[in-house]
């Protein structure tokens, strides 16, 4: 049958205290920002056990491809779709950072009828948890400067001060600047520069803690920089780690929303993939666990980037088990990856799809070394032909691939519903027990060759000579028995960008390892990856405007959906 555009009533929102109830919650347990949004206090989080027959449902992908592969859509209407099958369900799912919604990416909730609501507040400001974020990591940064300008009671070296500041914005121009001009009034000149909020520390600290004690211990622990004899100087040197704890008093709190079809969503926290662990926090998984029987969670870009760090960072510190992964794919990034023109993935070309498969096994081949198993969400786009969907599944199925096909943007949990049925019958046939990739205890260096072989393909890591200073202070000072989040480009399983489908005989180069060790990992910085990101040509601003009546139009567009009014 062909795909064919429909028309859907508009969602109807239900009061968040009504979502609330649904889970066990009452008025008394939420902070409300509005009708339709609310903090969880984190007494109410103590009330509540985690369930022993929990499942716990980790959606991840191929290799993202500018065309988009929908992977929260998917999340979203897959938990729709469970709740349909009449599971106890929860979406656990990151928030939006205003850089990539402002910029090349849009809107961050979903799409189609597979949304979280309320779309736009979810994609500007929230809850504000962005903005706490930002001020507490600057806060620390202006507090790093104001001891060196005071006499320097801590011998920092202001040269070696790595603690940069952060700004929730796409923003190129800020990645280098010089500050402290201006005369000795205006404090010591020396080089810095911004990152953007989803890469900074404290925003994996936030996504890693579960108390107020947890999250100040952390953030006492952050390596601020170095004396001018290379010592290293921390957070609880300066002991200010009060302070910053402080301005993240809220943002600590879970997001509570709805889906389109009124699933309960706990939406907190945002890390990015690419540059940190890329996934919720620690505290809204732990709590979706406490209150439903099946949680769908997701772990930003590929299979190679942010399932990989839930599997080894955060799945340990949490004391999650993921027990399944959905891996999501389209015929339009199977057919990018076998090298058709963007222009020309909207061409029905089923032996193309099957030829750029390749990428999508050697994820799936991934997800088996952490012994847990996978299904595929071939998730359908207009423009797929029914012979490019049918091409994919027998393919897979001949390769001895579990895979469902879902049409949620367009029809919401009813076009999830074979996925759905699919990942409870593995879930209750053979669920995970996953183990991580490498022991913390291994060399820095071992760690992350075994993920770059195992996981990317490479042959071997070519070190900077920045790089080896910094593993000579990591060993030196005891930081060497953290895991390793390896910052790398989101568009190839290698470090470089234009290497597409299943990359071979290829290097990883390591720029520089940063030490986050209040969050409790190390970052190997590898190829051209930056942690501020820049502007597109034509970024999504351009479309996105407010009315008189203060309606916001372009953040979120839902496609083919067509609102009746």
């Amino acid at each position: 049958m062909a795909y064919q555009k429909i028309q859907q009533e508009s969602p109807v929102q239900k009061p968040i205290a009504d979502i609330a109830a649904s889970i066990g919650l009452g008025e008394e347990d939420l902070e409300t920002y509005g009708r339709y949004k609310a903090k969880i206090r984190l007494e109410a989080i103590s009330r509540f056990s985690r369930r022993s027959d929990a499942a716990l449902i980790l959606v991840s992908a191929m290799t993202p491809t500018p065309a988009g592969e929908g992977k929260t859509t998917v999340s979203i209407g897959l938990a729709q779709a469970l709740a349909k099958l009449g599971k106890s369900t929860i979406a656990a799912l990151r928030e939006p950072s205003l850089g990539p919604v402002f910029g090349m990416k849009g809107g961050a909730t979903g799409g189609g009828l597979s949304r979280i609501h309320p779309v736009d507040d979810i994609n500007l400001h929230f809850t504000n948890d962005f903005h706490a974020v930002e001020s507490a990591h600057n806060l620390l940064s202006s507090l790093v400067d104001n001891s060196v300008f005071h006499d320097n009671p801590l011998n920092l070296d202001p040269r070696k001060i790595t603690w940069r500041r952060v700004l929730d914005m796409n923003d190129r121009f800020l990645r280098d600047i010089v500050i402290g001009l201006g005369g000795s009034i205006n404090g010591v000149p020396r080089e810095t520069g911004f990152d953007i909020v989803p890469s900074s520390e404290i925003m994996a600290i936030l996504c890693l803690s579960r108390s107020y004690t947890e999250l100040k211990e952390k953030i006492r622990k952050i390596l601020v920089g170095f004396t001018h004899d290379n010592r290293p100087v921390m957070t609880a040197d300066l002991k200010v780690e009060g302070a910053v704890t402080a301005l993240l008093k809220y943002a600590l709190l879970p997001n509570l929303v709805q889906t389109t079809e009124n699933v309960p969503a706990i939406v907190h926290g945002g890390p990015f993939a690419n540059i940190a662990q890329g996934t919720n926090s620690i505290i809204s998984t732990d709590l979706a666990l406490r209150l439903a029987d099946y949680v769908v969670t997701e772990a930003g870009f590929g299979f190679d980037l942010g399932a990989e760090k839930y599997f080894d960072i955060v799945a340990p510190y949490g004391g999650l088990n993921p027990q399944i992964v959905v891996l999501v794919a389209t015929v339009r990034a199977l057919k990018y990856h076998a090298g058709v023109a963007r222009e020309d993935l909207d061409r029905s070309n089923p032996r193309a799809a099957v030829l750029g498969m390749a990428n999508l096994r050697k994820h799936y081949q991934n997800i088996d070394k952490f012994h847990v198993p996978c299904i595929i969400a071939l998730n359908r786009f207009s423009s797929d032909s029914d012979e490019e969907i049918s091409a994919v599944i027998q393919a897979a199925e001949d390769q001895g691939m579990n895979i469902a096909p879902c049409d949620i943007f367009r029809l919401g949990g009813e076009g999830g519903l074979e996925l759905a049925e699919k990942t409870v019958a593995i879930l209750a046939g053979s669920p995970g027990h996953y183990r991580p990739l490498y022991n913390w205890s291994s060399p820095v260096e071992d760690k992350i060759f075994t993920v770059a072989s195992e996981i990317y393909g490479a042959v071997s890591i070519d070190y900077q000579p920045l790089a080896r200073r910094n593993l000579e202070l990591i060993n030196q000072y005891g930081f060497d028995k953290l895991p390793v989040c390896i910052a790398k480009t989101q568009q190839s399983l290698s470090d470089n960008p234009n290497l597409l489908g299943l990359p071979r005989d290829f290097i990883v180069t390591v720029r520089e390892i940063k030490i986050a060790s209040g969050a409790g990992f190390l970052i190997p910085i590898t190829g051209e990856i930056l942690r501020m990101p820049g502007l597109s040509k034509n970024p999504a601003a351009y479309q996105i405007d407010i009315d008189d009546s203060g309606n916001i139009t372009g953040v979120s567009n839902p496609g083919e959906i067509t609102p009746l009014t």
